[in-house]
């Protein structure tokens, strides 16, 4: 587990990318390794935004969060993805720290928690849920821009290619977690305590009409049959 900034600290990072009218993206280093983070943004109704797995990014990039809305809310999406969230904290004071239940007391070891997921008041275009099976320990978030449905998971699901080196090696062959959609093995162990449950959880989201895309925490973003590629992860679980 990275240890949490308490300075704002800007590690490499691609550009925003604009999924939909109310969702944005960004894809960060990890310190001293190849695998990737993702940051998540979420347009509420109000204009106010909704940020996921906070990472610390440039001033320019900074701006263009600033200028699209306000932050309204810091989601930290379990209690290892936490990094940058007393910054985020720091930088936006008035902004309401949410996490799953399950999660508060790891998250609070870096930043006071306000809330779980069920605190996020309702919105018709950000929905914040814990997965059913994992002990509130994770969660997912609803995104809607008109016919445009967005998934955005955390550990739970992954997307990674296979990578280099000894990391590469480690996260292939030890925890089963690259070489495209799955339920890795660390998830299998340490965030999934009851299958079924999980599994009639995420066969919903998977039914949630326009379905257009789901982010993963880490690497890439899955587009192309969102909702049989789930179907299908759930089958090699």
């Amino acid at each position: 587990m990275a240890k949490a900034h308490t300075t704002w600290k800007v590690l490499p990072h691609g550009p925003i990318e604009k999924l939909s009218a109310n969702l944005w993206r960004v894809e960060a280093n990890l310190p001293g390794m190849e695998m990737k983070r993702v940051m998540s943004i979420g347009k509420r109704v109000d204009g106010t935004l909704v940020i996921h797995n906070a990472i610390a990014l440039g001033e320019p990039e900074m701006a263009q969060i600033e200028a699209w809305g306000k932050v309204s809310t810091i989601v930290v999406p379990n209690g290892f993805h936490r990094m940058d969230a007393k910054v985020f904290k720091d930088r936006y004071p008035d902004a309401r720290v949410l996490c799953p239940s399950g999660a508060k007391a790891k998250v609070e070891q870096v930043v006071p928690v306000d809330g779980s997921y069920a605190d996020l008041p309702a919105d018709a275009a950000v929905e914040l849920q814990q997965l059913d099976g994992t002990k509130d320990r994770e969660g997912v978030m609803i995104v809607r821009a008109g016919n445009d449905t967005s998934l955005v998971f955390n550990d739970a699901v992954f997307n990674m290619p296979h990578l280099k080196g000894f990391t590469g090696f480690v996260l292939r062959r030890v925890t089963s977690s690259t070489g495209g959609p799955r339920v890795s093995r660390i998830a299998k162990l340490f965030v999934i305590a009851d299958k079924a449950a999980f599994r009639a959880h995420v066969e919903k989201l998977a039914a949630l009409p326009c379905l257009a895309r789901v982010v993963v925490s880490h690497h890439e973003t899955i587009t192309e049959d969102p909702a049989g590629t789930l179907k299908r992860v759930l089958e090699a679980m």
